[in-house]
């Protein structure tokens, strides 16, 4: 083979190279099927963004009164209440960073004492089990951690027993006093995940049940003024929805 036969096979090798090379990169144009990319995923516990659910609440509360008042003076003086046990169980509604829940709560016996003639001689117990309907403002999530502001009114029915006063003997009248008074509530807190439909949370509320009445001694009943607690609360929300992932 001549110079000029070497020439011209070297030419019609690189001719095909070329073909081959275009080839490839017109399979690569858009237009031409390729294989769908493998979805990646990403799991972690988020909160609902809807739903409906259930809770329930443990705490202690510290009782607040704002005074006592006598039918017959002198008025007691150094009022104080002292301090117990809350339980709640609710269900309500989440939507976006707005909630509302109907809660019903027991609140142990609390004891009551005030000064007329010596320190303490006038002592009663109070208890009151609430129902409210409160409205809650979830405030952005940081680190899985929600903090939120709300507040509650409803009925409060309150029991006022054991009252000892002055006089001798202590009760001429009711041995206690029941009532229905209007209640509301403020409260703040933050909620975390634990697990796919459960959070829990802690806050604090404060409750105020108004003005509560013993029953009557020989001087006439005592008004109990402005009575309120306040309440270091912790709990569960358990939704209906089935867990969500993020993507």
């Amino acid at each position: 083979m001549g110079c000029k036969g070497y020439l011209r096979t070297l030419a019609v090798s690189g001719s095909a190279l070329a073909l081959s090379s275009a080839l490839a990169q017109a399979a690569d144009m858009p237009g031409y099927p390729l294989p769908p990319p493998q979805p990646q995923f990403r799991t972690s516990f988020i909160d609902a963004n809807s739903g409906w659910y259930l809770r329930g609440d443990l705490g202690a509360h510290w009782g607040l009164i704002g005074g006592a008042e006598s039918a017959s003076p002198p008025n007691p003086t150094d009022n104080s209440l002292g301090s117990g046990m809350t339980a709640s169980l609710g269900a309500g509604i989440k939507s976006s960073w707005l909630r509302t829940d109907v809660t019903i709560d027991y609140a142990s016996p609390v004891k009551y004492q005030g000064t007329v003639a010596a320190a303490g001689d006038t002592t009663a117990k109070i208890q009151a089990t609430t129902a409210l309907f409160n409205g809650y403002i979830d405030l952005g999530t940081w680190y899985r951690f929600t903090p939120y502001i709300g507040g509650g009114a409803g009925v409060a029915y309150a029991r006022v027993s054991d009252y000892v006063g002055t006089a001798a003997p202590p009760v001429a009248g009711e041995a206690a006093k029941n009532r229905w008074n209007f209640a509301w509530a403020g409260m703040a807190g933050v909620a975390a995940p634990i697990a796919h439909n459960m959070l829990i949370d802690v806050g604090y509320r404060y409750l105020n049940i108004g003005n509560l009445s013993t029953g009557s001694d020989a001087f006439a009943a005592t008004t109990f003024k402005n009575v309120a607690a306040h309440e270091l609360r912790v709990g569960l929300r358990w939704s209906f929805d089935d867990l969500r992932y993020t993507r």
